[in-house]
């Protein structure tokens, strides 16, 4: 019997850069890299042998990432040529990042042909629409929730940088409670009145939640979501089955 094939997902994000390993269609293992990208990178390729690799970058990488993986595996950069399997009618679709591209093909896996919103709790927040001909429209971006918490400091004289949680109070009742009132619950509540606008357009569809937040704000969402941390990893297996 043939030996079940190793796939490596990597995510560069702008907080965190991580991977995740995949045998078969299983995800297996999942490793968070710390400052020397490649020294780790060249670790985890030792370490897990895939024979298949996918990158998805929204920040500056060496080409030196691009060059080992290259080297060791069946890579594939994912960028606005790739295979995708969903469509994107859009402006300038070069823009898109590669991160909402994933997205919306683990969207597409897992509900093909359904109107689907997968909102992405990283660095910003993202809301990515696709609809039942699994076309991508496009959505929104707003600043995700440790920006918020920032900007509170960094534009005020006394405002302290405050620790998200999801155990927040509607009242705060003091500074850290009334920041993280303000930041998390505000959140939850962008994130309904967004679905319940895109409700009232396009009628039943799903709602999909990832990201590194989704721990803080999914207990407050009035919303029906599918909630998964790794929902990005999944999109990029399945488009690595696409390109490799």
């Amino acid at each position: 019997m043939a030996a079940v094939e190793r796939t490596l997902c990597i995510d560069f994000g702008n907080t965190r850069q991580k991977a995740a390993l995949f045998i078969g269609r299983e995800q297996a293992d999942l490793f968070y890299f710390g400052d020397d990208l490649e020294a780790d990178l060249a670790g985890l390729l030792a370490q897990w042998q895939p024979q298949r690799s996918i990158l998805s970058s929204v920040i500056n990488h060496t080409p030196a990432i691009e060059t080992l993986l290259a080297a060791s595996t069946r890579y594939h950069l994912l960028q606005a040529g790739s295979r995708l399997p969903f469509s994107t009618p859009v402006g300038k679709p070069e823009t898109i990042g590669a991160d909402r591209l994933a997205l919306c093909a683990a969207a597409v896996l897992l509900f093909p042909q359904q109107n689907n919103l997968v909102v992405g709790l990283g660095t910003a927040v993202t809301y990515n629409f696709i609809n039942v001909r699994n076309e991508f429209l496009g959505g929104g971006i707003s600043p995700g929730m440790l920006m918020r918490m920032r900007a509170l400091n960094s534009f005020t004289a006394k405002l302290p940088i405050v620790a998200p949680d999801w155990n927040v109070p509607l009242v705060g009742y003091d500074t850290k409670t009334n920041i993280q009132s303000g930041v998390v619950l505000g959140m939850a509540m962008e994130i309904d009145g967004f679905v319940d606008a895109y409700k009232s357009r396009y009628g039943a569809f799903n709602v999909l939640l990832t990201g590194g937040d989704l721990v803080h704000l999914a207990p407050h969402l009035k919303n029906m979501i599918f909630a998964d941390p790794d929902l990005l990893f999944k999109g990029l297996y399945a488009i690595c089955d696409l390109n490799v």
